[in-house]
Order: C-alpha cells, then sequence, then structure tokens
C-alpha cells in the first residue's frame, strides 16, 4: 500500500484568519483579534483531514507570546507559528518529486480580509 504524506498548509493570520489592523493597534497586549467568516470552521476541516497547520505572520519574534494568547483566545489553534517574515513578497520553492509532472507547491493568494471559507485544497 502506498504511503500517503500529510498536506501541509502555510497559512497567514492577519487580513486571512482574522481582521486586518494596522501593527500600532494589534500590537498592544489587550487588543482582541476580530475571526473572519468561517476561520474556525475551515481550520476544523484541515485539523480532521490530518493536514499539518503552519501559521506564518509578519508580526515580530518578540510577540510570540503575546500574539499565542490572542490566537487561543479566539480559539485558532495550528502545528506551528513562523514569526517575523516581513510584509514583502513570498515564495515557496520545493522539488518536483522523480518521474512525476504534478507540483508540490500551490499558491492561493485572497483579498485581505476575505477569509479562508472558500479555499479549497
Amino acid at each position: 500500500m502506498k504511503e500517503r504524506r500529510p498536506v501541509t498548509i502555510f497559512c497567514d493570520i492577519d487580513g486571512t484568519l482574522v481582521e486586518h489592523f494596522p501593527p500600532n493597534v494589534s500590537s498592544k497586549p489587550d487588543f482582541e483579534l476580530q475571526l473572519l467568516d468561517g476561520t474556525l470552521e475551515k481550520l476544523e476541516e484541515w485539523d480532521r483531514a490530518g493536514y499539518n497547520i503552519i501559521l506564518t505572520t509578519g508580526r515580530r519574534e518578540s510577540m510570540r507570546n503575546q500574539t499565542e494568547k490572542q490566537l487561543s483566545s479566539v480559539g485558532i489553534f495550528y502545528d506551528q507559528l513562523i514569526m517575523g517574515i516581513g510584509g514583502g513578497k513570498r515564495y515557496i520553492i520545493n522539488d518536483k518529486k522523480p518521474n512525476r509532472e504534478q507540483d508540490y507547491a500551490c499558491s492561493i493568494n485572497l483579498k485581505r480580509n476575505e477569509g479562508i471559507k472558500n479555499v479549497k485544497i
């Protein structure tokens, strides 16, 4: 039987899972994230499918504890959190498996604050 490897999803936080606010607002210790419609349902769907959920953010590493608390307070769960990736263009570079033409790296770009409810993986 052929082994099926899990899907890995890299997902931005601000403007993708929660409403985007300027850093001077979202970095305040008492700031509460505003979930975008369908966020928790989609994360639960991916989790049930066995996907690895890796959240990414341009927030500084020094904001890790605060960000983890904010995510937890609104019910967002994940496998890993990568901080400090900056606000510029982002590229995923991946190899192709031998003797297969299928691409194993994909990209989905959403309008800010549109949310992930309609994303198909």
